[in-house]
C-alpha cells in the first residue's frame, strides 16, 4: 500500500477529527470487471473513501477476477467484505474480519475465522477485526437467511448499545451495524445516536440508505462511515451517489 497510515489508522484518525466517510459496496455477482471499472472510476472521482467488495452469496471466481482488475483502475482502498473464507483475495488493500456478534451462530463468531486464520497470516493483507451487527430492517434479507441468525429489533437501541460495547471490550476495532442488502429501511437514527454516544471505536452504518436524507441522518446521528450498495446498483447514472457525496462535503464544511 502507498498510504502512510494503515486503512484502519486513517479511519480512526478521521473519526477523531470528525471527518465523515462513505463506502460503496460492490457485489461481484452483479458487477463484472468492465462495469466495475466504470463504476469504480466514478466512485473515486466523486469522493468515495472506500470501495468494498463481497457479500453473503458470491461465486468463488467472480471476486478473484474483479478485485485485481479494479486495483489497476483506482487509488482508493479496496476492502473485502467477506461472506466466506473463499472470498479472501490478496490483491485487496484490507479485509474486514467479521464477527457476527448480534447472533449466536458459532460458525460466524469464530468458526470461519479458524478456517481463514492460517491463510490470512501468510498474505500481505491488512486485517481489520470488525464487530458485525444485523439490525431488523423490515424484511428478511439474504444475510439474515444465510447467517441463520435473528437481527436485533430496530426499536431495541439498548440491546444494540450493549452488543456494540461488548464487541469493543473484546478488542474488535470497528462496529458495523447493517440492515442487510435490500433492506426496507435503514438503521434508525435514534439507535445510531445511542450507540455512537458511548462507543470509542469507529461506527459503520449500512443497509437501506437510498437518499442523501438517509445518509445525512446517519452521519448526524453519529455514524463515522455509511455504506451504500443496492441504491447505487439501481442508479446507473450515479445521481444518488453524487447527491450523497455532496451532502458529505456539506456536513463537514
Amino acid at each position: 500500500m502507498n498510504n502512510t497510515l494503515s486503512i484502519l489508522s486513517q479511519f480512526e484518525k478521521n473519526k477523531q477529527s470528525g471527518k465523515k466517510m462513505l463506502a460503496v459496496l460492490f457485489d461481484p455477482d452483479k458487477v463484472n470487471p468492465e462495469k466495475g471499472k466504470e463504476l469504480a472510476i466514478k466512485c473515486e472521482k466523486m469522493g468515495v473513501d472506500w470501495l468494498m467488495v463481497g457479500g453473503s452469496l458470491v461465486r468463488d471466481h467472480s471476486i478473484k477476477e474483479l478485485i485485481p482488475f479494479l486495483k489497476q483502475q483506482i487509488q482508493i482502498p479496496i476492502v473485502i467484505f467477506p461472506g466466506s473464507p473463499s472470498q479472501v483475495v490478496q490483491d485487496a488493500d484490507a479485509l474486514m474480519l467479521l464477527s457476527l456478534i448480534s447472533g449466536r451462530n458459532p460458525d460466524l463468531l469464530i468458526g470461519r475465522h479458524v478456517e481463514a486464520a492460517t491463510m490470512l497470516k501468510k498474505i500481505d493483507l491488512e486485517v481489520i477485526p470488525t464487530a458485525y451487527m444485523l439490525i431488523e430492517s423490515g424484511k428478511l434479507t439474504t444475510v439474515n437467511y444465510i447467517s441463520n441468525t435473528l437481527p436485533i429489533p430496530n426499536d431495541k437501541a439498548d440491546i444494540a448499545l450493549s452488543t456494540a460495547l461488548a464487541g469493543e471490550l473484546l478488542g474488535l476495532r470497528m462496529v458495523y451495524m447493517d440492515g442487510g442488502s435490500g433492506a426496507k429501511y435503514p438503521v434508525p437514527s435514534s439507535m445510531i445516536e445511542k450507540v455512537s454516544s458511548e462507543l470509542d471505536i469507529p461506527l459503520i452504518i449500512g443497509g437501506g440508505i437510498r437518499s442523501k436524507e438517509d445518509a445525512c441522518l446517519a452521519w448526524k446521528a453519529g455514524a463515522d462511515m455509511i455504506v451504500i450498495g443496492t441504491a447505487f446498483e439501481r442508479d446507473p447514472h450515479g445521481s444518488i451517489l453524487e447527491e450523497i457525496c455532496a451532502a458529505k462535503l456539506q456536513i463537514q464544511a
